[in-house]
């Protein structure tokens, strides 16, 4: 099988996620290609599609969260939003791309290549099957206005917020957001720390951004400092690829800290810590549930992380502590002696979503394949 799957690089949840669902069709045998559909307009229209942005959510992220909710108001207007039309120039070139290439069946993780695929569904009857991941614990705004022969959402439940957005339930397959194989490994604390080097006795508490390094991670940094000692309590700040708040964070607190920047070590991270605090990403989100390490969640980025932050605190899988504060310092102490939250019996994240999508994408490519 020949497999197209497409994401942008808005945050790493959307790479992460398609890399995940890459790494299982390619361990099953079949051939696949990861790609940004904007590289086919030129390196700089992917770069500036990018950077927009990341830069939104790192410096601004009130103004992401009013331009978030804007768009969920096109949902209730009779035309399609902008960003349709915006697309509609890469769409022509991904359409060419697909005309080139013989492809089975197309994947995306992102809303953007989805709104491509729509364009091109609508003026052409070739396509090979289509499959939407969401990739957050919401229906996004505008979602509702793709047409992908399949939508993969993060749970049963939330099939009722797609519907309302106006996606065919017939359509919706609740088989949940896709992480890499290592967060499901069955390694201990124990293990993880000797791989990584950690001291087996110690306490440490994992602090991340994100792959860009968004949210309140310096003042949650400030905020632990002011309570924990390194000599009992070691604190592993993870900066993602934003270099100026690594080189920040090092110069400032790399003698009380251990701080990295980007790691491709964050399964063995998440095993190996006590506890993890991050902002509530649909994938990071994800990956702690599957690893199994306690979460405090905090500086939600306004939209689909505040709906991120609701599910998972209403399912018992983390405290949300939305503003660095003295709260956050006792939801600490009380995930540290092992109390607070109550994690599920039946937990409704699915670790084995990569490998359930890759079903669906086999029986579409042979379905379209028996039909054609």
């Amino acid at each position: 099988m020949e497999a197209l799957i497409l994401s942008c690089g808005t945050g790493g949840g959307h790479n992460a996620a398609a890399a995940a669902i890459r790494d299982e069709l390619e361990r099953r045998g079949h051939r696949c290609q990861l790609l940004n559909p904007y590289t086919l307009d030129g390196a700089q229209t992917a770069k500036t599609v990018d950077h927009a942005y990341v830069g939104l959510v790192q410096h601004a992220p009130g103004v992401f969260g009013l331009v978030y909710c804007i768009g969920g108001l096109y949902q209730k207007l009779p035309f399609r939003s902008p960003v349709y039309f915006a697309n509609a120039k890469t769409a022509k070139a991904l359409g060419a791309y697909l005309s080139q290439h013989s492809i089975d069946v197309v994947i995306t993780t992102h809303l953007f290549p989805a709104e491509m695929l729509t364009w091109l569904k609508e003026r052409r009857s070739d396509l090979p099957p289509t499959v939407f991941v969401a990739t957050d614990y919401t229906c996004i705004p505008m979602a509702g206005e793709t047409e992908c022969d399949c939508n993969v959402t993060p749970a049963p439940e939330l099939a009722g917020e797609f519907t309302r957005r106006g996606l065919d339930e017939n359509t919706l397959f609740p088989l949940g957001i896709p992480v890499k194989s290592g967060f499901a490994d069955d390694i201990d604390r124990q293990e993880a720390r000797k791989a990584l080097g950690l001291d087996e006795d110690r306490r440490y508490i994992l602090v991340a951004g994100g792959s860009i390094g968004a949210g309140s991670v310096e003042r949650t940094l400030r905020v632990l400092l002011s309570h924990y000692r390194r000599e009992e309590t070691e604190l592993i700040v993870v900066c993602g690829n934003r270099q100026a708040l690594y080189d920040r964070i090092q110069k400032r607190y790399g003698d009380k800290a251990t701080v990295l920047g980007f790691t491709d070590r964050m399964a063995e991270y998440m095993k190996a810590c006590d506890l993890l605090i991050t902002k509530p990403g649909g994938l990071s989100s994800t990956e702690a549930a599957v690893a199994g390490i306690p979460l405090i969640h905090t500086s939600p980025i306004p939209g689909c992380e505040t709906s991120n932050m609701r599910f998972f605190r209403r399912h018992g899988l983390s405290i949300a502590v939305p503003s660095p504060g003295r709260r956050l310092i006792a939801a600490c102490d009380a995930l540290l002696d092992g109390g607070e939250t109550d994690r599920p019996q039946e937990m409704p994240i699915n670790p084995r979503a990569a490998s359930d999508i890759c079903d669906l994408a086999e029986h579409l490519a042979h379905a379209d394949e028996a039909a054609g």
